[in-house]
């Protein structure tokens, strides 16, 4: 790809077809479209804010009656297209439409053959509003109930430019899980092996189904920045794309090319679950507001990928801060250890008496549903590293520990590992040889959710260190 550095926004917006897409589904015609569109009265024209350095690229307010389809696609795909999801996206209106102002993407649940049938929608802006750079904002309201997975996310015009997903990139504005609807997650996919960077932003108190929240990403050449309501949640510039055993493509490849968004609600997948007696299908409804793309009037496309820094190891050879619990902390921010609840988990955790004592309510439905974490561990290739710490429960109960990969696909380099605590204090010793790429941002995990206990666990003396 020819590289300006001053690319303006009349180059940005690519309007050209491509050859080949990982969203490009014309032959599918399994659905026709009712010639009538679900709607009630539209909004008022509403007067789109400016933003100081942006000029408005293209934007959607959901005024009309229907899908503006000189924005929009209709994009069918049979159950079981992608990640095990059960729906089949159709075009009828009856899972996509227009109602007061706003987009609706509705997940039905029928019969078919004797069994449990689901339809969706999804919608694609490909070769109608494909863009390269830019900040787009979203507002939307997500449904409620296990298994519903609405999503905001985007996609290479061309996927076949740098190759098949994840080579191609990928980046998700938004994704929330309908049985966990106070969480939002947003993350960037990209190379070769398969690169994942990924940041939450949580609500105390409220929920992403209570009322409508503005979720924006401003992607940039060498950087990308994910908003939720105006706070600023994960930031990334150290993504790549490559070939299995080939050089890496020029940074900023693969997001360097033209993208579009596209908005869907799937029903069940390897993520999500499946729904239950639980889920109710008369409010799953994924609405959006509006989706407005902004764009400065030029870029530096001249940038260079950051150099990764390495954490050193403490005096004493520990790569663990606070690993002996001396310090107080805050457990929520992302300094050092921070504990996370998903998935139906409660619990809390505290430091004192140079421990942490970590306490369940609710085991949630998955092993990291209640977890302890301390990120940024330097995992070098070729090298041995040993993991150690005390461990002591109320009563007898498991928990898992593993060291993990958030940047890379969560591949383990210490593989999950089961582990029994009792109220007697033992000493864990796990050794592991580093066969990966090197990495800045291994993480130390203990896992106290789905175990079959809430009992409350008491940990130690916590150490990774390299071995000979």
């Amino acid at each position: 790809m020819e590289k300006m550095k001053a690319l303006s926004i009349i180059a940005a917006l690519s309007m050209l077809a491509c050859s080949v897409s990982c969203s490009s589904n014309n032959n599918d015609t399994n659905n026709e479209k009712p010639t009538e569109a679900k709607t009630e009265a539209p909004k008022e024209a509403v007067d789109v804010p400016e933003i100081e350095g942006y000029n408005l690229l293209w934007n959607d307010e959901f005024s009309g009656s229907a899908l503006d389809e000189t924005k929009w696609n209709y994009e069918p795909h049979e159950p079981g297209w992608t990640n095990e999801e059960l729906q089949e996206y159709t075009t009828s209106t009856d899972n996509v439409f227009v109602r007061d102002g706003k987009l609706v993407i509705k997940a039905i649940k029928s019969d078919k053959n004797g069994k449990d049938y689901y339809t969706s929608g999804k919608v694609t802006g490909q070769n109608k509003t494909d863009f390269t750079y830019g900040k787009i904002v979203v507002s939307a309201k997500v449904p409620e109930g296990q298994g519903l997975w609405p999503a905001i996310w985007m996609m290479p015009k061309d996927e076949s430019y740098y190759g098949q997903w994840p080579k191609c990139g990928e980046i998700d504005i938004m994704e929330v899980l309908g049985n966990d609807v106070s969480t939002a997650y947003g993350t960037l996919h990209y190379g070769e092996p398969h690169g994942e960077q990924q940041g939450t932003w949580g609500l105390t108190g409220q929920t992403y189904a209570d009322s409508f929240h503005e979720f924006s990403v401003e992607w940039e050449p060498g950087e990308m920045r994910w908003y939720i309501d105006g706070n600023l949640y994960n930031t990334v510039n150290d993504w790549f794309t490559a070939v299995q055993g080939e050089d890496e493509k020029p940074y900023p490849a693969p997001f360097d090319q033209p993208f579009f968004v596209q908005l869907n609600l799937a029903v069940g997948g390897t993520w999500p679950g499946n729904p239950d007696a639980t889920t109710d299908f008369d409010k799953a409804e994924f609405e959006v507001d509006y989706v407005r793309v902004y764009q400065k009037p030029e870029y530096d496309t001249n940038v260079k990928k950051p150099e990764k820094e390495f954490r050193k190891a403490l005096e004493d050879g520990n790569f663990i801060f606070n690993g002996d619990f001396s310090e107080a902390e805050d457990l929520t921010d992302d300094v050092n250890w921070k504990f996370l609840l998903f998935n139906g988990g409660e619990g809390a955790a505290e430091i004192k008496d140079n421990m942490i004592v970590i306490t369940s309510e609710k085991e949630g439905t998955e092993d990291y549903s209640v977890q302890l974490v301390q990120p940024d561990l330097p995992m070098i290739k070729g090298k041995k590293y040993r993991v150690t710490f005390d461990a002591y429960a109320d009563e007898e109960r498991d928990i898992i520990v593993c060291v993990s990969a958030p940047s890379a696909g969560w591949i383990r380099y210490l593989k999950d590992t089961t582990l029994k605590v009792t109220p007697e204090k033992q000493t864990f010793t796990y050794d592991f040889e580093m066969k990966d790429k090197d990495d800045n941002n291994g993480r130390l995990e203990f896992n106290l959710g789905h175990r079959g206990s809430t009992a409350t666990v008491y940990i130690s003396n916590v150490r990774v260190e390299e071995i000979s």
